[in-house]
């Protein structure tokens, strides 16, 4: 905006020195001013399988071999292993995370 001002690029636009720490009305309301999460340096869980993190992504344009157009993606916050699971449509979800969390209680 300094620089339109200075070299009069735009007609009508007051000569005021425009500050780069204020920000304006329209990027609050835009939640454009946030700040990113700062990371963590510890593991915020004790044990495995104490956290999941679980989205669901789909559908895809193209179908797997076996038909298969979704995917459950599972991540252990402790371990960061991740699981993936395949589903034909999004209403499978629930009954395969069951058996996912079935598999887990046997081994």
């Amino acid at each position: 905006m300094n620089k339109l001002v200075s070299k009069d690029l735009v007609v009508g636009l007051p000569s005021i020195k425009y500050n780069d720490d204020k920000v304006g009305d329209a990027c609050v309301r835009g939640k454009q001013v946030r700040t990113s999460f700062k990371l963590k340096n510890c593991v915020s869980t004790t044990q495995p399988l104490e956290m999941l993190h679980v989205d669901l992504c789909g559908p895809m344009r193209i179908t797997s071999r076996g038909g298969k157009r979704y995917v459950l993606v599972i991540v252990d916050d402790y371990s960061r292993f991740t699981w993936t699971l395949f589903l034909a449509s999004k209403d499978e979800t629930f009954e395969k995370f069951l058996v996912f969390l079935k598999g887990l209680k046997r081994e």
